[in-house]
């Protein structure tokens, strides 16, 4: 059980799921509700100080090489793209809006470069993120129980 926590865990900090995938897998190794959600959120959050810290202090030094630079301007303009009509409109609570759809390309990855590329003040951007976190959780868990329930 604690390898299976571990795992959704780190589902939940990677790019490729975050806790869209975490608190799923969770469930379906029999993990506690209550457990799975906790410890993806807490895992999910995260996120939010490690892009921090990358954004501010190594995207300068990788922005040097050519194969960097152009990945960080594609993710950057589908950010704002995707992100953009709703931060530009609704600040605080269009990264909230942006963070908490449990669907592919929005997450904390992507509410922390947006955070980043309009300048939103640090506290005010994990705030918003956190609580777009926590209600993608809600409804990532909320799906999760239903289908498995379903299921068993």
């Amino acid at each position: 059980m604690i390898l299976d926590i571990l795992i959704a865990m780190l589902w939940s900090v990677s790019p490729f799921g975050e806790a869209k995938v975490g608190i799923p897998y969770a469930i379906f190794n029999n993990v506690n509700m209550y457990v799975s959600f906790l410890t993806c959120f807490l895992a999910n959050v995260l996120v939010f100080p490690i892009m921090t810290f990358f954004l501010d202090y190594l995207n300068k030094h990788l922005l040097r090489w050519n194969f960097y630079k152009r990945s960080a301007i594609k993710i950057a303009r589908r950010v704002k793209t995707g992100a953009g009509s709703n931060i530009g409109k609704f600040g605080f609570w269009g990264i909230i809006l942006f963070v908490m759809l449990p669907i592919p390309g929005t997450g904390v990855y992507a509410g922390s470069i947006a955070s980043y590329l309009f300048r939103m003040p640090y506290k005010q951007a994990f705030l918003a993120n956190t609580v777009g976190i926590f209600f993608s959780c809600v409804m990532v868990m909320a799906m999760t129980m239903a289908t498995y329930h379903g299921i068993n």
